[in-house]
């Protein structure tokens, strides 16, 4: 494992790798959402299954709108109030969002975050990343690159960096429902 800065996770990211970063509660999973074979890699190295569907994370919410049904909708207020920052949405998927992304759903899970980090790769990047916890499926997830180095084995390169200082993960809500799902 190596710790790499975020014109080499860019790098990475555009050559269908995965890295790790940190995010507002833990080390997060990165790689490119639209290629297929990136994201069989991430689901590889976290032993999770492929059909669960991803997070996407990005800078901005003009990276996230080609992806969505926001704009006009009764939830976009709900929606913009609480981006950028630590709140994740599933909110409906437009028209060619691919099924790994989705899970097979006609919803996608977006966060527009405020961290610092992944606004750097993602704003650097000039797209959104898939945002998985740093973890092997079922296990703790990963605090710091150190953690990424023993549970990666060497596989996954890290973007060293502050966490956002929550306590759990980002709670998840459905947009359509306003339900937490997390």
């Amino acid at each position: 494992m190596a710790v790499i800065n975020v014109v080499e996770a860019v790098r990475q990211l555009q050559a269908g790798e995965v890295i790790s970063y940190p995010t507002e509660a833990v080390y997060g999973l990165g790689c490119n959402p639209f290629d297929v074979e990136a994201v069989k890699k991430l689901f590889h190295v976290k032993q999770r299954p492929f059909e669960k569907g991803v997070i996407l994370v990005a800078a901005s919410v003009a990276q996230v709108l080609p992806y969505i049904e926001l704009q006009g909708q009764i939830w976009e207020e709900a929606v913009l109030n609480t981006w950028p920052g630590p709140m994740t949405w599933v909110l409906p998927a437009k028209e060619g969002v691919p099924d790994w992304v989705t899970g097979g759903r006609d919803t996608v899970a977006i966060r527009v975050s405020d961290h610092s980090v992944i606004q750097n790769i993602c704003l650097a990047y000039g797209q959104p990343m898939v945002s998985t916890s740093a973890n092997i499926t079922s296990m703790l997830p990963a605090m710091s690159c150190v953690e990424i180095d023993s549970i990666f084995k060497g596989v996954v390169d890290c973007v060293a960096g502050d966490l956002g200082g929550l306590n759990k993960p980002t709670q998840i809500r459905d947009a359509k429902t306003g339900r937490m799902l997390r």
